[in-house]
Protein backbone atom coordinates (compact mmCIF):
# COMPACT_ATOMS: atom_id res chain seq x y z
CA UNK A 1 0.00 0.00 0.00
CA UNK A 2 1.38 3.41 -0.52
CA UNK A 3 1.77 6.32 1.84
CA UNK A 4 -0.75 9.03 0.76
CA UNK A 5 1.48 11.60 1.12
CA UNK A 6 2.29 14.52 -1.90
CA UNK A 7 5.68 13.53 -2.23
CA UNK A 8 7.69 16.59 -4.24
CA UNK A 9 7.04 19.61 -5.92
CA UNK A 10 9.19 21.17 -8.67
CA UNK A 11 9.30 24.85 -8.01
CA UNK A 12 10.48 27.33 -10.36
CA UNK A 13 10.32 31.12 -9.68
CA UNK A 14 10.83 33.20 -12.88
CA UNK A 15 12.66 36.25 -13.22
CA UNK A 16 11.09 39.15 -11.33
CA UNK A 17 12.06 42.72 -11.93
CA UNK A 18 11.50 44.88 -8.76
CA UNK A 19 8.91 47.41 -9.48
CA UNK A 20 11.95 50.85 -9.34
CA UNK A 21 14.42 48.49 -11.08
CA UNK A 22 15.10 46.51 -14.57
CA UNK A 23 17.08 44.19 -13.56
CA UNK A 24 16.03 40.65 -13.39
CA UNK A 25 16.33 38.21 -10.09
CA UNK A 26 17.93 34.99 -10.78
CA UNK A 27 15.88 32.14 -11.33
CA UNK A 28 15.53 29.88 -8.27
CA UNK A 29 14.83 26.44 -8.71
CA UNK A 30 13.52 24.16 -5.69
CA UNK A 31 12.27 20.68 -5.19
CA UNK A 32 10.46 20.21 -1.68
CA UNK A 33 10.79 16.59 -0.99
CA UNK A 34 8.05 14.34 1.12
CA UNK A 35 6.07 17.51 1.88
CA UNK A 36 3.59 16.35 4.32
CA UNK A 37 0.01 16.89 3.72
CA UNK A 38 -2.81 15.67 5.80
CA UNK A 39 -2.06 12.08 5.51
CA UNK A 40 -4.16 9.02 6.52
CA UNK A 41 -3.75 7.25 9.99
CA UNK A 42 -5.85 4.47 8.77
CA UNK A 43 -9.38 3.49 8.39
CA UNK A 44 -12.26 3.83 10.25
CA UNK A 45 -13.41 0.19 10.85
CA UNK A 46 -16.90 1.25 11.11
CA UNK A 47 -17.55 3.24 7.68
CA UNK A 48 -14.19 2.94 5.91
CA UNK A 49 -13.46 6.63 5.74
CA UNK A 50 -9.74 7.47 6.09
CA UNK A 51 -8.78 8.90 9.26
CA UNK A 52 -6.78 12.01 9.20
CA UNK A 53 -6.89 15.45 11.07
CA UNK A 54 -8.10 17.36 7.88
CA UNK A 55 -5.63 20.04 8.03
CA UNK A 56 -3.57 22.20 5.24
CA UNK A 57 0.54 21.79 5.37
CA UNK A 58 1.46 25.45 4.59
CA UNK A 59 3.89 26.12 2.43
CA UNK A 60 6.36 29.34 2.16
CA UNK A 61 8.42 29.21 -1.80
CA UNK A 62 10.61 32.58 -0.78
CA UNK A 63 11.93 30.60 2.24
CA UNK A 64 11.50 27.07 0.26
CA UNK A 65 10.34 25.37 3.41
CA UNK A 66 7.19 24.33 5.69
CA UNK A 67 5.94 27.15 7.24
CA UNK A 68 3.16 25.14 9.19
CA UNK A 69 2.61 21.33 9.04
CA UNK A 70 -0.63 19.64 8.98
CA UNK A 71 0.38 17.01 11.65
CA UNK A 72 0.62 20.40 14.21
CA UNK A 73 -2.99 20.68 15.54
CA UNK A 74 -1.90 23.24 17.91
CA UNK A 75 -5.19 25.89 17.68
CA UNK A 76 -3.28 29.44 19.04
CA UNK A 77 -0.53 27.96 16.26
CA UNK A 78 -2.24 27.11 13.16
CA UNK A 79 -4.49 30.61 13.69
CA UNK A 80 -1.15 32.24 13.83
CA UNK A 81 0.60 30.62 10.96
CA UNK A 82 -2.41 30.03 8.59
CA UNK A 83 -3.76 33.80 9.03
CA UNK A 84 0.08 35.29 8.02
CA UNK A 85 0.78 36.05 4.61
CA UNK A 86 3.75 33.83 5.14
CA UNK A 87 2.83 31.21 3.09
CA UNK A 88 2.09 30.68 -0.75
CA UNK A 89 0.49 27.02 -1.03
CA UNK A 90 -1.61 24.75 1.33
CA UNK A 91 -1.72 21.13 0.70
CA UNK A 92 -4.23 18.76 1.50
CA UNK A 93 -5.08 15.66 0.02
CA UNK A 94 -4.95 15.81 -3.36
CA UNK A 95 -6.57 19.50 -2.54
CA UNK A 96 -3.79 22.35 -3.29
CA UNK A 97 -5.05 26.20 -2.21
CA UNK A 98 -3.50 29.59 -2.46
CA UNK A 99 -2.80 32.39 0.40
CA UNK A 100 -5.90 34.80 -1.39
CA UNK A 101 -8.86 34.93 -1.94
CA UNK A 102 -11.21 32.89 0.19
CA UNK A 103 -8.29 30.72 1.59
CA UNK A 104 -5.95 33.60 3.66
CA UNK A 105 -5.11 37.25 4.07
CA UNK A 106 -2.53 37.04 1.11
CA UNK A 107 -2.78 38.22 -2.34
CA UNK A 108 -1.30 34.95 -4.30
CA UNK A 109 -3.48 34.63 -7.70
CA UNK A 110 -2.71 30.96 -9.49
CA UNK A 111 -3.91 29.34 -12.94
CA UNK A 112 -3.25 25.66 -14.67
CA UNK A 113 -1.91 26.22 -17.82
CA UNK A 114 -2.35 22.60 -19.97
CA UNK A 115 1.02 23.33 -21.02
CA UNK A 116 4.51 20.87 -20.03
CA UNK A 117 6.50 22.46 -17.06
CA UNK A 118 9.50 22.82 -19.65
CA UNK A 119 7.64 24.39 -22.34
CA UNK A 120 6.15 27.47 -19.59
CA UNK A 121 9.21 29.76 -20.34
CA UNK A 122 7.38 33.09 -19.19
CA UNK A 123 4.67 33.90 -16.95
CA UNK A 124 1.41 34.43 -18.67
CA UNK A 125 0.44 38.32 -17.85
CA UNK A 126 -3.06 37.58 -17.26
CA UNK A 127 -5.36 35.15 -16.12
CA UNK A 128 -4.48 34.64 -12.54
CA UNK A 129 -7.58 33.91 -10.09
CA UNK A 130 -7.46 33.98 -6.06
CA UNK A 131 -9.26 31.11 -4.50
CA UNK A 132 -12.74 31.89 -4.30
CA UNK A 133 -12.88 32.86 -8.19
CA UNK A 134 -13.00 29.46 -9.09
CA UNK A 135 -14.99 27.81 -11.61
CA UNK A 136 -14.72 24.44 -10.79
CA UNK A 137 -17.15 21.54 -12.23
CA UNK A 138 -19.04 19.34 -10.15
CA UNK A 139 -17.24 15.62 -9.52
CA UNK A 140 -19.55 12.42 -10.41
CA UNK A 141 -19.52 10.15 -7.99
CA UNK A 142 -21.18 7.09 -7.29
CA UNK A 143 -23.88 8.46 -5.16
CA UNK A 144 -24.46 11.24 -6.91
CA UNK A 145 -22.27 14.53 -8.07
CA UNK A 146 -20.52 16.38 -5.77
CA UNK A 147 -20.77 20.52 -6.08
CA UNK A 148 -17.84 22.19 -7.75
CA UNK A 149 -15.43 24.39 -5.25
CA UNK A 150 -14.55 27.85 -5.78
CA UNK A 151 -10.84 27.19 -5.36
CA UNK A 152 -8.57 27.93 -8.10
CA UNK A 153 -7.01 24.28 -8.55
CA UNK A 154 -10.47 21.84 -9.74
CA UNK A 155 -10.51 18.74 -7.76
CA UNK A 156 -11.50 15.38 -9.51
CA UNK A 157 -9.39 13.12 -11.54
CA UNK A 158 -8.41 14.83 -14.70
CA UNK A 159 -9.93 18.17 -13.87
CA UNK A 160 -6.98 19.49 -12.50
CA UNK A 161 -2.92 18.75 -10.89
CA UNK A 162 -3.86 15.13 -11.16
CA UNK A 163 -5.61 11.58 -12.30
CA UNK A 164 -6.07 8.43 -10.82
CA UNK A 165 -5.84 5.27 -11.78
CA UNK A 166 -8.50 3.15 -10.87
CA UNK A 167 -6.80 -0.09 -12.27
CA UNK A 168 -4.12 0.52 -10.01
CA UNK A 169 -5.58 2.71 -7.62
CA UNK A 170 -3.02 5.06 -7.51
CA UNK A 171 -2.68 9.26 -7.87
CA UNK A 172 -1.22 10.51 -10.71
CA UNK A 173 0.22 13.70 -11.46
CA UNK A 174 -1.48 14.80 -14.98
CA UNK A 175 0.97 15.41 -17.80
CA UNK A 176 0.64 18.69 -19.57
CA UNK A 177 0.03 20.84 -17.15
CA UNK A 178 1.94 23.25 -14.88
CA UNK A 179 0.17 25.90 -12.18
CA UNK A 180 1.91 29.44 -12.43
CA UNK A 181 1.49 31.68 -9.60
CA UNK A 182 2.18 35.19 -8.94
CA UNK A 183 2.92 35.09 -4.93
CA UNK A 184 2.06 38.01 -1.90
CA UNK A 185 5.95 39.28 -3.08
CA UNK A 186 5.18 39.93 -6.78
CA UNK A 187 7.37 37.17 -7.92
CA UNK A 188 6.24 34.86 -10.32
CA UNK A 189 6.75 30.86 -9.85
CA UNK A 190 5.36 27.48 -12.16
CA UNK A 191 4.95 24.46 -10.23
CA UNK A 192 4.75 20.86 -10.95
CA UNK A 193 4.28 18.07 -8.45
CA UNK A 194 6.36 15.29 -9.14
CA UNK A 195 4.90 12.22 -6.81
CA UNK A 196 1.83 12.18 -5.11
CA UNK A 197 3.44 10.06 -2.71
CA UNK A 198 6.04 9.59 -0.06
CA UNK A 199 9.60 8.35 -1.39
Amino acid sequence: MKTLIPAALLLLLFAACDSGNDALDPIQVQVAKDVEADPTTGRDPTTGQAISNGLFTLFDLDGGAIRLSSSETDKAKRQQDSTSAGWDIGLRGTTIVFNGGISGPGTVEAQLLKEAFADVKEAPASGYLADGAGTCPGIDTPGGTMPGHPYVLCLGSGNGWYTYDAENMVILPTAGRTVVLKTSEGDYAKMRILSYYKG
